[in-house]
């Protein structure tokens, strides 16, 4: 049985169709990444699968699953005035919790040990820099994610380094704990390396299916001529970059 599956799904924002017709499904173990330029109404099925937005009709099935999310836009300031260890046990009320039970805390205190924050888990989450914000955000949406990772571009500003180690630590959780991931990424060729299944959204599905049969596609020709860069934000990219675009939030910049 699916964890989450989608059947014609369409998003209307007033008389515009920012998601027409959208079917899947995700399956324990799966990982799927969904791409297509800005505009192309990614992040709004990200949150339509979620209930965070109303869809115009369709159908979307989530089969009692636990959900951990991490945002495009982070729900925490990063300047909020608390520790790392308070701010992954905060993850815990993601399903509806007011308080915190002891089965939380050592919830919480797992997912720190499992992403390497047990070391620094009192310092407060202002002084950390902004890869491990990023890594402390996505303790946080482990605290709920039982069976699903949801992720909309996840690496967004941050640098090379730091987006390979989150990738790697997203890849060991889908293949050895079994973890399925939906994630929301610019970048079609770290889709293409990681995630068994494509999603490619122009509004409306232009393509579902498997990442090797995306990678013959023709949609994926289109994709992978254009190099995306998202470190530029950050002001890390480095003089080897070849990127024809940069990614800035909300908009696609010509390099």
């Amino acid at each position: 049985m699916a964890l989450l599956e989608c059947k014609n799904v369409c998003v209307n924002y007033g008389s515009f169709e920012a998601c027409k017709n959208v079917t899947f499904q995700i399956n324990q173990g799966d990982y799927l990444c969904v791409v297509g330029a800005n505009g192309s109404g990614k992040s709004t099925l990200v949150q339509a699968t979620l209930g965070l937005t109303k869809i115009k009709s369709g159908s979307i099935l989530r089969n009692k699953i636990g959900i951990g999310y991490l945002p495009q836009k982070n729900i925490i300031s990063r300047d909020f005035p608390a520790t790392v260890k308070e701010v992954v046990l905060s993850g815990c009320t993601a399903n509806g919790k007011i308080f915190f039970s002891k089965n939380d805390r050592e919830n919480a205190k797992k997912q720190l040990v499992r992403l390497g924050l047990d070391s620094i888990e009192n310092r407060p989450f202002s002084d950390l820099s902004g890869g491990q914000q990023q890594r402390v955000l996505l303790a946080r949406a482990l605290c709920a994610a039982k069976q699903l990772l949801v992720l909309d571009e996840p690496v967004t500003g941050l640098d090379p380094v730091v987006t390979d180690e989150l990738y790697s630590i997203i890849r060991k959780l889908n293949k050895e704990e079994h973890i399925a991931v939906l994630m929301v990424s610019h970048d079609v060729h770290r889709a293409l390396q990681n995630a068994t299944h494509i999603l490619h959204m122009n509004n409306e599905p232009l393509f579902f299916g498997s990442a090797s049969e995306y990678q013959k596609s023709r949609f994926y020709s289109t994709m992978s001529n254009i190099e995306v860069c998202e470190t530029h934000l950050c002001t890390h990219c480095g003089t080897d970059c070849n990127a024809t675009h940069i990614h800035l939030p909300g908009k696609f910049k010509h390099d």
